[in-house]
């Protein structure tokens, strides 16, 4: 019995001491199968990439300016490029009001569309 005291009393500080001591900092990092060892980063709160809006979410973002106003305009157009035609089609679909060459037709058009698109979450 007083053997085994006697050898874990001298075997238990070099084990702690082997565990303790640092590597050298000159030594070259870990390798698997000869590239280094990928270090993983915490998984702290990062913000994810913002989605981007879809053009009906554009448009309605377009609804908070005030109506008929220079701004509301340049808001939709930002969404649907105007192209200005001589003889503008009648408008099947949002994207045909950037057809419409009149600022107060166009503006009317893009209103008339935008007020029917159902309430998408933001």
């Amino acid at each position: 019995m007083k053997k085994i005291i006697l050898a874990l009393a001298v075997l238990y500080p070099a084990a702690a001491f082997a565990q303790t001591t640092a590597p050298a900092p000159s030594a070259a990092p870990p390798t698997v199968g000869g590239k280094p060892l990928v270090q993983v980063g915490s998984k702290g709160k990062k913000e994810a990439p913002a989605k981007p809006l879809s053009p009906a979410q554009k448009l309605q973002a377009c609804q908070d300016i005030d109506d008929a106003t220079k701004e509301r305009l340049n808001c939709y157009d930002a969404v649907y490029a105007p192209q200005p035609k001589a003889k503008a089609p009648a408008a099947k679909s949002v994207s045909d009001c950037r057809f419409v060459k009149e600022e107060d037709e166009r503006l009317t058009c893009f209103n008339g569309f935008a007020d029917k698109i159902p309430k998408l979450p933001r």
